[in-house]
Order: structure tokens, then C-alpha cells, then sequence
């Protein structure tokens, strides 16, 4: 939405120097209007002026006709125009004595910024006008809220263009890091090698889908990695569980760390060796920077509010979503399919803002089960939604024949995690063991190294 001239006078946030410098650059040198109009639209300036400037210059430039003085003000007399921009004595004030800006690119950035900042003034004003008027449910209110702010993020996500330069320039160490394999930044370990060898970790920014049919252990996977992070690196863990309480999360964590068998200490028959390594165990979770959340009907907002909080105060290293299907959607997404596209998408943004790796649980649909032989799962087996495999950097699923051959003892304990997508890497199979009485995947005896983990 664009500010009225009248409402700039009060006070919104704008830089007209910057917005006069943008569009007199371009009258200097019409080339850089690609680069301008990539990152800016004619609503992100303040004044009615300047955006009927710029969107007659988008004009000029889609007819491939060049822009100067002459053709922008013989196109805006032509649209009737010309004096509501204050004649030609102002087109030709933007480029009066203006040498070629070396610093084009930070004219528009601030231009962006006040931009965002109107359009979150304008929104954060309905919202107020909404809850005012009293027509509408609070939960349709922030529904609306939640949407707006949501596709802000993602708009200013896709104008985050960087040129070769300034992105080796906001690389860690500079060119020499950039061109070194051995000093690139490398991903959050999961403690399984075989994988951490496929992947390079978990990288900041990246969403890892880990999908599986009910009781298959994609809970129990990914709590065995977040505790690795968090006891064992000490890296911050957020974990967000909708299906599972707090309390039932830690004493499965304590149990896989303890390697004590969950029935038995629900059951409470332990000797002294288990008790002592419980009692181990759950002093190195107290000392872990881990946190977990069990609210019921998490939204992605509420898991950004409290994302950003943790950050700011402890840091944070890895999130883990418990799972997808089961997170609530403020608003009236006309199917299922489509709002867990929305909730997809929201992780993936979330991701990438925060600069933390998401892996993030979801619900495979019956066609494994459906498939006659083979009940591998696929990509195609992801649950409503294709949009998950979309957004996904990577996508695994657990797969353990013994729960369909339950007569095989050849089959006891062995588990496949399949790697079905990495964009940024190969896919493949990574066999690991599952411990069921303890919940806990680990490590094949062959793929641990003296370094690895071995508990």
C-alpha cells in the first residue's frame, strides 16, 4: 500500500534524498534500471511523485525505449501526468550536476527499508481498526495478521540479490575461507557419520523433512540427534513437540541417553546400575542448553516469537518440529493441502531468517503400506502436500523392514535412512541400528571411527 504525500508530512518513514537519488541515477545512466526495479516497485516510494516517475520509466523500459529527461517527461505528458510531478523542472532537477552513484545499491536499500516499515505502520493500523470495530473472531484477526507478515518476510527474502563481491565479502574469513574446503563452514553434526559424511551436517538455513509411517521411530531419531547437539556439542536446541508432552520427551531422552529400557522404568523395576545412569544422564540434560515446548495448537508465528527470543538470549544451533500435520493455521486455507503448503513454506523461511538448520516431522501417507514388495517409502508418499518435497533442502525417511516381517530375526534392529533429496548434495541410503526398548537409532559398529559416537 502506498503512503500519501499527507501522510509523509506527518511523520512516516521515508528518505526522499534516497528516492530522488535512485531515480536520478537512472536518468544518468539507464542501464542500472534492471538492477533498481529488481529490488524496488513503484509502491516503495513515498511520494505519489516519484512512483508515477518510476512506474513511466518501468513503461520506457519495457517498450526497450532508452530513459532520459526528454522521453520519461514526453511519457508522462502523454499519460497526463507531467504536472502532477511538478513539470519538467523536476524531472530535470533529479539528475541536475548527479555524478554516477558508486553507492546505487545503498540508495535502494534504504528506499526498501522505509518501504517495509510504512507497509508494517499500514498493517499493524488494520490490525488496531480490526480489533476496533469488534467484526471479526481475534482468531480471524490475527489469521489476517500472521498472513501479512508472513508474506513481508518472504517478499523481502526473494529482493536479497548479491552480487559475487558481497557475497564472498559476507562470507566468514573472505576469499581465502571461501576458496579453502578446510576452513568452509561446515553443518551441525548429527552424530551419525555415515550421514554427516553425505550431508556435511546440518546447515543454517536449511529445512531437513524427516517423514516415516506411525511407530517407524521419527520422533525418536530426531530427539537422538537434538540431544547429541545439545549434551554433546553443546550447541542450543529448540524442540516443538504437538503430539508428545514435555515431560514425556525428556524421559524418553534420558532414557536413550541412559540406555535404560522405557518400560521398565515406567514400571519402576531398575536396579542400582540403571538408576545411577539415569540419574548421570539426566544432570547432563539439566546442563544442556535444550528447550522444549509442548503448547498445544502452535502456530509458525508463536514458533518465531519464541525462536527469535531464544537466539537473542542463549543462541541457537538446531529446531526440531514435532510434527507438521499436527501445527495449527490461523487462517481459512481453502483444503488441507494448502495449508500445509503455507506451513511448509513458513519452516522454510523461518529457516533461512534465522540461519538455523529446521528438521522438521511429517506424516508419510499409506502407500507404503499399499505397495506389494516393496514398501520403501518415496517422495510421492509424502502426506498432503507436494509442496513439502518443494520446499525441503533435504528430505529422509526411516524405513525398518522388521515391522513388516516381524518373523525375521535376520531383520531385528536394523533400520535405513533414506536420503531422497539433498539439493546440495548426493542421495543415498545410511544404515543405522534401532535400539527399540531404549528408542535410540545409532551408529553400525563398521561406520564408527575412534572419534564417533559409541554409546
Amino acid at each position: 500500500m502506498a503512503a500519501t504525500d499527507v501522510s509523509f508530512e506527518r511523520g512516516l518513514p521515508a528518505n526522499l534524498d534516497a528516492e530522488r537519488f535512485v531515480l536520478g541515477s537512472v536518468l544518468v545512466d539507464d542501464s542500472v534500471f534492471i538492477n533498481v526495479a529488481a529490488a524496488l516497485a513503484a509502491d516503495d516510494f513515498s511520494l505519489e511523485k516519484h512512483r508515477r516517475i518510476f512506474g513511466r520509466m518501468a513503461d520506457l523500459y519495457d517498450r526497450g525505449e532508452r530513459i532520459d529527461r526528454v522521453t520519461l517527461a514526453e511519457e508522462l505528458m502523454r499519460q497526463g501526468q507531467l504536472e502532477s510531478c511538478d513539470g519538467f523542472s523536476y524531472i530535470v532537477s533529479l539528475d541536475d550536476g548527479m555524478p554516477k552513484l558508486s553507492n546505487l545499491e545503498g540508495y535502494v536499500r534504504i528506499v526498501k527499508d522505509k518501504s517495509l516499515l510504512r507497509q508494517i505502520i499500514f498493517s499493524s493500523q488494520k490490525v488496531i481498526d480490526r480489533a476496533m470495530l469488534q467484526e471479526d473472531t481475534p482468531d480471524e484477526i490475527l489469521a489476517g495478521a500472521e498472513e501479512t507478515l508472513i508474506k513481508m518476510g518472504e517478499a523481502r527474502a526473494s529482493n536479497s540479490l548479491a552480487n559475487p563481491a558481497r557475497i564472498i565479502e559476507e562470507f566468514k574469513g573472505g576469499l581465502n575461507a571461501f576458496l579453502d574446503p578446510s576452513r568452509r563452514i561446515k553443518g551441525v553434526s548429527t552424530g551419525f557419520t555415515k550421514f554427516d559424511e553425505m550431508t556435511g551436517g546440518l546447515r543454517p538455513g536449511e529445512l531437513f523433512i524427516l517423514a516415516a509411517r506411525p511407530a517407524m521411530g521419527k520422533t525418536a531419531l530426531a530427539l537422538n540427534i537434538a540431544q547429541y547437539v545439545a549434551t554433546r556439542l553443546q550447541g542450543t536446541v529448540a524442540v516443538f513437540s504437538l503430539e508428545m508432552s514435555k515431560e514425556s520427551l525428556l524421559t524418553r531422552m534420558m532414557c536413550a541417553g541412559a540406555r535404560v529400557d522405557q518400560q521398565k522404568f515406567r514400571a519402576g523395576y531398575l536396579n542400582r546400575d540403571e538408576r545411577q545412569r539415569l540419574h548421570d544422564e539426566a544432570e547432563r540434560l539439566i546442563e544442556a542448553p535444550l528447550f522444549i515446548d509442548d503448547t498445544p495448537g502452535t502456530t509458525i508465528m508463536d514458533v518465531h516469537a519464541k525462536l527469535r527470543r531464544l537466539k537473542n538470549e542463549h543462541g541457537l544451533s538446531l529446531v526440531v518440529i514435532d510434527y507438521l500435520q499436527l501445527m495449527s493455521s490461523r487462517g481459512k486455507a481453502e483444503n488441507r493441502n494448502q495449508e500445509i503448503s503455507a506451513l511448509s513454506r513458513g519452516m522454510k523461511l523461518l529457516s533461512a531468517e534465522l540461519q538455523v538448520p529446521f528438521i522438521v516431522l511429517s506424516q508419510l501417507s499409506r502407500a507404503p503400506e499399499q505397495r506389494p514388495g516393496d514398501h520403501k517409502p518415496q517422495l510421492s508418499d509424502l502426506r498432503e502436500s507436494g509442496s513439502i518435497e518443494q520446499d525441503a533442502d533435504m528430505v529422509g525417511f526411516i524405513y525398518r523392514e522388521e515391522v513388516y516381517k516381524p518373523e525375521r530375526e535376520d531383520l531385528r534392529g536394523l533400520a535405513d535412512l533414506i536420503l531422497a533429496k539433498q539439493r546440495n548434495g548426493p542421495t543415498g541410503i545410511v544404515k543405522m541400528v534401532f535400539l527399540k526398548e531404549f528408542t535410540k537409532f545409532e551408529n553400525r559398529t563398521s561406520d564408527i571411527g575412534d572419534d564417533d559416537r559409541g554409546e
